[in-house]
């Protein structure tokens, strides 16, 4: 089996992946001081847990917007998989589609995981929201090709650096409003009001500039694990894929691999 792992800013996702289908999957808190040897005491436990061991691993793919996490992640694949990790964006897994964009070697690898694993999947004229340490919109065109998008701060960075800034503010929880109302009578529901409220209106504002921007229908994909909590409050989301990054690490892999 394949062990896909998505190093992110806050966190990294270990997926064990067969074929088309995500067998199962851990998440643990960025560490870029995180060695192999921890890395692995964890693994197996959780390999464990769900029937498997280390030796059931084939192969590795690691993406990561993360640099200094790069070199013990190949350790771990190296020292306790036996096999040399295939490192996304780079050598037989250099990106098969278009970065049209002016910096396209500062394009996240998430980003182009995303637009490969949606293209694939919805094909025409998407653009993908990412709900991560940053919120992401990626407009991706109908061949596939990456043409740009836009970074926001991440709605749990935003609420952070609202706490912080502000002595009485207390911190509260991401949660969906009980009701559609948002005039709020406490501080806590205040806060929730401004931040739910108010990425579902950032959300919907700057997908409506985006698609005006395009020209041609769009379909609206999301992921991330904030992502179905804003679904029952807004239409702007077409299809939620959860583990889209890691569906593009999959499909990576097997484009990386030499055909017979």
């Amino acid at each position: 089996m394949l062990l896909a792992i998505d190093a992110g800013n806050t966190n990294l996702v270990f997926a064990l992946v067969h074929g088309d289908e995500i067998r199962t999957r851990w998440r643990i808190a960025t560490d870029p001081r995180r060695t192999a040897d921890e890395y692995v005491v964890w693994l197996r436990q959780l390999l464990d847990l769900e029937g498997y061991s280390t030796e059931d691993v084939s192969a590795v793919i690691i993406g990561t917007v993360v640099p200094r996490a790069l070199h013990n992640l190949e350790v771990l694949s190296r020292k306790y998989f036996r096999v040399e990790p295939v490192i996304a964006g780079q050598g037989e897994a250099a990106w098969p589609v278009a970065l049209d964009v002016d910096e396209p070697q500062n394009v996240g690898a998430d980003r182009v995981l995303n637009a490969i694993a949606a293209h694939a999947k919805h094909g025409g004229d998407l653009i993908v929201i990412d709900f991560g340490t940053a919120t992401t919109f990626d407009v991706v065109d109908y061949t596939g090709a990456y043409k740009g998008g836009i970074i926001a701060p991440g709605i749990n960075l935003s609420l952070d650096a609202l706490v912080a800034a502000a002595a009485k503010l207390p911190r509260i929880g991401i949660e969906a409003p009980r009701d559609s109302s948002v005039i709020g009578r406490t501080t806590q529901s205040q806060m929730l009001t401004g931040i739910y409220w108010g990425y579902v209106a950032m959300m919907e504002g700057l997908v409506t500039r985006m698609k005006a921007e395009i020209g041609r229908p769009v379909t609206v994909i999301a992921t991330g694990g904030l992502a179905t909590l804003f679904r029952q409050h807004t239409p702007v989301f077409d299809a939620i894929e959860p583990d889209l990054t890691i569906q593009g690490l999959a499909l990576l892999y097997r484009r990386s691999q030499p055909r017979d």
